[in-house]
């Protein structure tokens, strides 16, 4: 457990690097999002927990707020949330929302649906993710869902300097995957009543690393931003670890109970 951890942070911190300035396509530049991938990241993985356990692995108690930075509103609903009355009202995903699915312990199962989108499968909760590389002429009237819409595109480039070594200077093919997600409705942060509001959106930057025995990270960046119910944007990492195969998928329904 110790080893994987060092590992997960030692990645997190080579790894996740928002905002890499994008590379100019070329006329050589393939002509669909599959084919331009700077990595591949289809398979499964399985989500490493090496920040915020307590609030993760486990149903945090009320008033369990820490590390998100809510408004007086947020606290005011939290405090005021019921689990009960939402199970009973049939609204068990609200905490397996696009502002929250990567922070809960999963499988991710990835594939591509088509040459222009990317499907994010989830075993918890048993939501599913579209990453749509070409924008849909009427994304814009969507209504919203649990998992939003959400736009991504490559940020390619073939050189890249590792934080904390500023001398070095790696050369190759390297990118990362920029995800902007809104249409969402509202949700949980936490089990525990945290919520984000409608008017939330969001961007992830997408990153896998390698380590030298084949061992495969994916580190998701997430900034997440809602006028109603935050101070300031919420940014966490998440990590997973890519599976030699989907023996350990295991899909079980959304709950608010564990």
């Amino acid at each position: 457990m110790r080893a994987t951890t060092v590992a997960a942070a030692l990645v997190l911190a080579l790894g996740a690097s928002p905002r890499l300035p994008a590379q100019a396509p070329s006329a050589a530049t393939p002509a669909n999002a599959q084919a331009q991938q700077p990595f591949d990241l289809t398979g499964d993985w399985v989500a490493i927990v090496t920040q915020n356990w307590r609030y993760r692995m486990v149903v945090p108690g009320h008033g369990e707020y820490a590390n998100i930075p809510i408004n007086d509103a947020a606290k005011a609903f939290a405090d005021a949330w019921s689990r009960a009355r939402d199970t009973a009202a049939g609204l068990q995903c609200e905490a397996y929302g696009a502002a929250a699915i990567m922070r809960v312990p999963t499988h991710l199962r990835i594939s591509w649906r088509d040459p222009e989108t990317l499907q994010v499968q989830t075993d918890a909760g048993m939501q599913t993710r579209l990453l749509n590389f070409k924008a849909a002429p009427e994304a814009a009237a969507q209504a919203a869902s649990w998992q939003g819409y959400s736009l991504a595109k490559w940020n390619l480039f073939t050189t890249r300097t590792l934080p904390f070594v500023a001398p070095l200077v790696v050369k190759g093919r390297y990118g990362q995957m920029e995800v902007a997600t809104d249409h969402m409705l509202a949700g949980l942060l936490r089990k525990n009543g945290v919520p984000y509001s409608e008017h939330a959106s969001m961007t992830e930057y997408w990153e896998v690393n390698v380590e030298p025995d084949g061992t495969r990270w994916l580190t998701v960046t997430t900034e997440l931003r809602d006028p109603q119910y935050l101070l300031s944007p919420y940014v966490f990492n998440s990590i997973f670890r890519q599976e030699p195969d989907g023996s350990q998928w295991d899909p079980g329904p959304c709950t608010l109970d564990d």
